[in-house]
């Protein structure tokens, strides 16, 4: 396949230490999606279908709740995103939308599950990235949730 696609998943964390074979395996089984400005690759709610790589564009992630809508993450090409998708099958967290028109490589349940089939090693590789990518992630909300409640609570004063 395409030798700029395997270079691309080959300086991300959650492809690192997989070999050239398993990659291509990958690329040649990925669909390729294509998203105008302004449209969304998924929404908060919908069913999990699989990861995204941003090949070309830039892409945010939205969250909403009651009212508010915070953007919560930005992407540039060499990103992923939608990754849990692949390890909690539960309905998506958050909305991501195309800032700019964006290319993506989408990267499903089933093409992960071809290369168990095909190379359980790299397979394994991949499960433990996105573990350490989720870690990773859940790591700095942990710190900006603690940051927040710690800022919160300097403000308050005691009683005298």
């Amino acid at each position: 396949m395409a030798p700029t696609r395997i270079e691309l998943l080959q300086r991300m964390p959650v492809f690192g230490a997989i070999g050239e074979a398993a990659l291509d395996f990958i690329v040649s089984r990925a669909r390729v999606v294509e998203v105008a400005a302004g449209d969304a690759f998924f929404r908060q709610g919908d069913a999990p279908q699989g990861m995204y790589v941003l090949e070309a564009g830039r892409a945010e992630a939205h969250k909403v709740h009651g009212d508010a809508t915070r953007v919560i993450g930005r992407f540039a090409p060499g990103d992923c995103f939608g990754e849990m998708a692949l390890l909690d099958l539960h309905p998506r967290s958050a909305t991501v939308v195309a800032v700019e028109p964006c290319r993506a490589l989408a990267i499903g349940p089933d093409d992960l599950y071809a290369l168990y089939r095909h190379d359980l090693e790299s397979f394994a590789l991949i499960q433990m990235n996105l573990a350490r990518e989720m870690s990773r992630r859940l790591r700095i909300t942990d710190e900006l949730l603690f940051r927040l409640d710690a800022g919160a609570a300097g403000s308050i004063r005691p009683r005298a």
